[in-house]
């Protein structure tokens, strides 16, 4: 993500039947997993399972359940699911109460990719909800052995730079979803968080997940400004930033072995009860060569 990422998580996790799990080699501090998300990535073992490159138990997997542009319809549209990675996560978690099992996030379109986009408050909230519809949906038509037990649904709100829309839909409407052509660089910052609150409020509502986002600080204050639309209080976090390509500096808790610590944003830092995950290395453009790594606190799961 930020390039459909890959998910590093670390230490305690809560197993199928409720109970805790013990801190593994590798994992630290007690509390947090290492996993990954998004692209297949090699996993070591037969059961249980290992965290690639890194070390100690694997810890979850986050999966890309959907798109807007995939959802669409629209030309070179992808999803970043690993069926294979899934099933190890879910193992993990129901076999060896190790890890959080498997997440989902959906790559999510701003009002200015919406089909039936008018510059209404009330157009742009339909359309968060339609969304979240579609994600809830495709969590329903997956196999059971690749059930989604992760209890929060996240929506991936970023400016990816690749077509069909450079910035998803969040500063720009197009003249049609996938056609790549802005016929207004403009979007209000009420607008968009009239998109993200629909999105918010379905999966609130008709399903028994908590909604998240994930973003990164200076994505998060470009498209809601740092008014009231940017506040989210009471959403579950998943941050990008910073990043480093070097995966020998795994974190410790919420910083960077050899210096950096997870930003949070929407009003939030990583001790609000609600930050949950930190994509540490290999989404927003930095790669490693491996995948994107991120990390997440076990005891904040809601």
């Amino acid at each position: 993500m930020a390039a459909l990422a890959a998910f590093l998580l670390t230490g305690i996790g809560l197993a199928s039947s409720g109970a805790v799990g013990v801190s593994q080699a590798g994992d630290a501090p007690a509390g947090f997993w290492y996993g990954t998300d998004s692209a297949y990535m090699s996993v070591a073992g037969s059961g249980p399972f290992q965290e690639p490159v890194i070390g100690g138990s694997y810890g979850g997997y986050i999966g890309m359940i959907g798109s807007w542009e995939w959802w669409l319809g629209c030309p070179g549209r992808f999803l970043a699911w690993s069926r294979v990675n899934s099933i190890e996560a879910d193992v993990n978690l129901a076999r060896y109460r190790r890890g959080v099992g498997t997440g989902a996030y959906w790559f999510m379109g701003g009002p200015g990719v919406d089909p039936g986009y008018d510059g209404s408050l009330r157009e742009a909230y339909a359309w968060g909800a339609r969304q979240a519809a579609r994600a809830l949906s495709d969590i329903q038509k997956l196999p059971a052995s690749e059930h989604v037990s992760y209890p929060v649904l996240w929506m991936d709100i970023e400016l990816p730079q690749i077509p069909p829309a450079s910035d998803n839909g969040w500063d720009s409407v197009y003249t049609s979803p996938c056609s790549g052509r802005v016929r207004q660089a403009y979007v209000p910052a009420a607008v968009d968080r009239a998109d993200f609150n629909g999105f918010w409020d379905y999966v609130s509502a008709r399903s028994s997940y908590r909604p998240g986002v994930y973003s990164a600080p200076a994505i998060w204050t470009r498209i809601f400004g740092s008014g009231g639309a940017a506040l989210i209080p009471g959403t579950y976090e998943w941050t990008y930033e910073p990043e480093s390509a070097q995966v020998d500096r795994a974190p410790l808790g919420w910083c960077l072995k050899g210096g950096g610590c997870a930003q949070f944003f929407g009003g939030q830092t990583s001790g609000s009860q609600h930050a949950v995950m930190w994509q540490f290395s290999g989404g927003g453009g930095v790669r490693n060569g491996y995948g994107d790594f991120d990390q997440i606190d076990a005891a904040r799961i809601p």
